[in-house]
């Protein structure tokens, strides 16, 4: 970047951080092709196949930084680190994002749904009982809680209640336990 256009960018920067919000807009395309040259870089690192292209990831932090309190930026040097920090932290969200789909198989189970459908026949009946029973030797508390959800009909306070644990405690318990006697079931 030009010394000339490196002051330039030094002091829309102040600008923008002293609330002239127009500074930040103006500032954009003389620091866009070295934050797209970053992200670039920063891609490198990554997995192979990475589905996060180096213009998202530009975009990405320039959304980030306009939505937050643009602190001290001091220099230009100071605000590429800045948005440096931030794309590393939108890999590591995105990166967080994709392994949370990875673990529940992209998809919410809703458990629920399974009261409004019929039991077809004894096996799966059994396969339902059997999957229970080995949920609750793995911890009892949460066969008990599905028990009282998904058999009793109880909602969330009563189930509180009954065992004496918080509701963050029931939620989590009945969370867990839908995913693990699904993948059970499914497997079954």
């Amino acid at each position: 970047m030009p010394e000339v256009q490196s002051g330039q960018v030094t002091q829309l920067l102040q600008d923008w951080v002293g609330g002239d919000e127009k500074a930040f807009a103006t500032l954009v395309p003389l620091v866009y092709q070295e934050l797209r040259r970053l992200a670039r870089r920063h891609l490198r690192s990554e997995r192979p196949g990475h589905t996060l292209q180096s213009t998202a990831l530009v975009n990405e932090a320039f959304v980030r930084l306009v939505g937050s309190e643009p602190g001290e930026v001091r220099d230009r040097a100071h605000f590429v680190a800045v948005a440096s920090h931030v794309m590393r932290q939108v890999l590591v969200d995105y990166s967080r994002s994709r392994r949370a789909r990875k673990r529940d198989g992209g998809q919410r189970v809703d458990f629920d749904l399974l009261l409004d459908l019929a039991i077809a026949d004894d096996d799966q009946i059994e396969a339902l009982n059997d999957a229970l029973e080995a949920l609750s030797a793995l911890d009892e508390r949460q066969g008990r809680v599905v028990e009282m959800k998904f058999f009793g009909g109880l909602t969330i306070p009563e189930i509180t209640q009954v065992l004496g644990v918080s509701p963050a405690t029931v939620e989590r318990d009945w969370a867990v336990a839908r995913l693990w006697l699904r993948r059970r079931i499914d497997t079954a």
